[in-house]
């Protein structure tokens, strides 16, 4: 017969061939596997692992394996289910084995090509046969399949709230997505972020906190689907990764969306969300130190129409170290479940119980012996010589207990214009045993503790934000209008002691005797309570205009009340307005260029003499960069230049020392630069690289941070190479291997507990 023109859409991942009134699914195979690949001989033998599902998403998985377009009329496939499939077989019996039982006949349209047809009836003329076409076809990315294997992510929303591609997003956002964390076999959230150029990560807490760095500040906190979790640099634990599906890190300020945050940047954690198709994983790790890890997970619909999702998601660790006295416990519990209520309103409740038993461990800190001078200089300052296992302290139990609950609802009133709300709450206990070094004693051998102990520590920490986002059209321009407000409330209480006798011990042969009682004639104790109010609104639009170029703008009135509890009274008050504006051109598919300018409002700072209150701290900062994606999306690469400036800095009072006065200014600018994905069929690469340099700008107390020095523990040039290649061969199909590196040139550390506090503030 005679074809009319074609015409071919595209529709959540799939391509479609519109002809005569025919509607040809294409299903499809990995992305430029089909640009690399030679043809795929019907008679060759493959190994196949594809799990009971929809007899459509089988196909899609069978081209995936086979690099076979698989042709079919209509829907016929999207209600029929095939069995699992698992095992050797040529294309032609594994497709025997996925179509059996469904009456699908296939034929082979040439050695690329296959085409289902559904039986006829003797009484029913045959199907007219078509004339000759090529289709092509791509596979997308896909957030939630947990077969993806692409690293280069297209779309985020956290960068924006709102579903923007990469490409059309004038800021710098980076997204590591679970084919990453498969890989990497990420067990902490270090291990995946530290992929991402710019960004540093430590030990924090002696090991038993999370501790990242990006562009030189330190960051208090980390967001969860969009949701603030502060950890306040302490021994909280560490962030679970059984249930993360995927790392976000936006770089510079993010105030105007998220209210008060460090200004280097943020890490937002993407947790996995139920599937309609049924998911099963047991995987177990083991490495050094006495290193266990099992993990589960499972997804899949829980009625018949598919309305109700679950996913559950355990995980068991069990470890050792290097170090004496030092072990850690972790299990972690987080199930799911979504409830399609219609087409257009969904509801996800969302739950995590995470438990840990830490060793809290501050003796690796190398020893410096000889002596020290009255202005804090050393004489003839060396490391002491002892084994790097050997632990001067005590076991420090540091057991935490965490919960979280959380509740979203999304309702699509149209095409056009979408309600979200989110409800989260956290809520985090733990115990606290720190024994501390102090001063090594004039023999350079004794060397003074002090134990800290927290009876109890509670943080409770509750979160809610609603966002409207709408799509329209002004006089030929297209908008994405974002219209959002939230609110965060946080909670900390604790009661605790801290010796006023030190404990010695022997550095060259130590004793350990416990931990010694908690007494009052020795302890002095210490307690707060907090509570800390922040509450915003925002406004952005996106705006696309002619010749392809993007302009966004927005701005955040942002208000924060910290009160001090036992004192009944407010111990920090402040508000501010924080814009933000980024254009971009994309003057090809593959090229896009950007900059943007964003301020920041960051923490609030506490009283200065005569209980004034310190203005909270600030930032500005000025990016330009571009980004580019080839082949099909499959790799992409940003450049970036950035000039962040703090102000309002913490520092010592001139006229008191005893109190602080907000003048002191840091500054971090330099040069970023991320490559990812895939450059050949089962290559896949990252590579990063960062020239950062920080500077002092201003500071009261020059004997312990120098104006003109760097940031403690930042170095200048960072870069990391992670490469991984999946094996093409059929006879090696399904062998993978990986190795990475992380280069860092030297950097500033310090020993001295006594600066902790411009540790704290200068990142030490």
């Amino acid at each position: 017969m005679t074809l009319p023109t074609r015409r071919v859409c595209k529709n959540r991942g799939q391509q479609f061939i519109k002809t005569a009134g025919l509607l040809i699914p294409v299903a499809l195979f990995a992305a430029g596997q089909n640009a690399h690949a030679g043809d795929a001989a019907s008679d060759q033998t493959l190994q196949f692992n594809i799990p009971a599902q929809s007899l459509s998403s089988a196909l899609t998985r069978f081209s995936a394996d086979t690099r076979l377009q698989v042709l079919y009329e209509g829907d016929m496939a999207d209600k029929l289910q095939a069995p699992a499939l698992n095992g050797t077989y040529t294309p032609a019996q594994a497709l025997e084995k996925l179509l059996g039982g469904t009456g699908l006949k296939y034929r082979f349209s040439n050695d690329k090509t296959i085409t289902l047809e559904a039986p006829t009836s003797q009484n029913q003329s045959t199907t007219p046969t078509l004339k000759a076409m090529t289709v092509t076809g791509q596979a997308k990315y896909d957030a939630t399949d947990p077969y993806d294997k692409h690293y280069a992510a297209t779309n985020s929303s956290f960068a924006t709230k709102t579903d923007t591609p990469i490409m059309e997003t004038p800021l710098n956002i980076q997204v590591l997505p679970k084919a990453v964390l498969d890989d990497q076999q990420a067990t902490k959230l270090d291990q995946a972020v530290k992929l991402v150029s710019g960004v540093t990560t430590g030990q924090g807490a002696g090991g038993i906190s999370d501790q990242i760095t990006i562009r030189g500040f330190f960051n208090y906190n980390y967001f969860r689907n969009g949701m603030r979790i502060d950890t306040g640099g302490g021994a909280d634990g560490t962030r679970a990764m059984a249930n993360v599906q995927s790392l976000e890190v936006l770089k510079g300020p993010a105030a105007m969306l998220y209210g008060r945050v460090e200004p280097g940047g943020m890490v937002n954690i993407v947790t996995k969300k139920p599937l309609k198709t049924a998911y099963y994983s047991l995987q177990q790790q083991a490495g050094s130190f006495d290193f266990y890890r099992t993990s589960i997970d499972a997804t899949g619909p829980l009625t018949t129409n598919k309305d109700l999702l679950y996913r559950m998601n355990v995980s068991y660790e069990n470890s050792g170290s290097f170090r004496e006295f030092v072990d850690s416990e972790k299990v972690f519990v987080a199930p799911v479940l979504q409830w399609n209520i219609s087409p257009q309103t969904q509801a996800i409740l969302e739950m995590e119980y995470r438990h840990e038993n830490n060793d809290y461990d501050l003796s690796s800190r190398p020893l410096i012996i000889d002596g020290k001078r009255a202005d804090g200089t050393w004489i003839n300052p060396r490391l002491a010589d002892i084994p790097r296992e050997r632990n001067l302290m005590e076991r420090n139990p540091n057991p935490v207990e965490n919960k979280f609950i959380g509740l979203n609802v999304n309702h699509k009133f149209n095409d056009d214009w979408v309600l979200s709300e989110q409800l989260g709450i956290n809520l985090l206990d733990r115990t606290r045993t720190a024994m501390l070094p102090g001063i090594l004693n004039a023999d350079q051998r004794t060397l003074n503790r002090q134990l800290l102990t927290s009876d109890f520590y509670t943080d409770e920490s509750y979160f809610t934000t609603t966002n409207l986002t709408g799509h329209f059209d002004t006089w030929g321009l297209k908008h994405t209008l974002l219209v959002g407000g939230d609110y965060y409330l946080q909670d900390t209480n604790t009661v605790g002691y801290s010796s006023t006798v030190p404990w010695t011990i022997d550095i060259y042969n130590p004793v350990h005797t416990g931990l010694p009682p908690t007494n009052p004639a020795t302890f002095a104790s210490q307690s707060f309570h907090t509570n800390t109010d922040l509450y915003g609104i925002y406004l952005q639009d996106q705006i696309k205009l002619p010749y392809d170029i993007h302009v966004m703008g927005g701005f955040r009135y942002q208000n924060v009340e910290q009160y001090d509890v036992l004192a009944n009274k407010v111990g920090q008050k402040a508000d501010a307005v924080t814009p933000q504006v980024g254009v971009l051109w994309q003057p090809i598919k593959w090229l896009s260029l950007y900059s943007n300018y964003v301020e920041n409002f960051g923490a609030t700072n506490g009283l200065g003499q005569g209980n004034t209150f310190l203005p909270p701290q600030t930032a500005q900062q000025w990016e330009a960069g571009f980004k580019t994606a080839f082949f099909d999306d499959r790799l992409s690469t940003t450049l970036a230049y950035f000039n962040l400036t703090k102000q309002n800095i913490p520092t010592t009072d001139p006229a008191n020392p005893n109190f602080s006065i907000a003048t002191g200014e840091a500054q971090s600018r330099g040069v970023e630069v991320d490559i990812k994905g895939e450059i050949l069929p089962g290559w896949n690469t990252i590579a990063t690289y960062a020239y950062t340099e920080t500077e002092v700008l201003k500071e009261n107390s020059p004997n312990s941070i120098p104006v003109g020095s760097n940031f403690r523990g930042i170095p200048k040039h960072t870069s990391t190479l992670w490469t991984t290649y999946d094996f093409q061969q059929d006879y090696l199909r399904g062998f993978k291997v990986g190795a990475g590196v992380d280069l860092y040139s030297s950097r500033k550390a310090t020993f001295d507990y006594h600066r902790f506090r411009f540790c704290r503030i200068w990142r030490c």
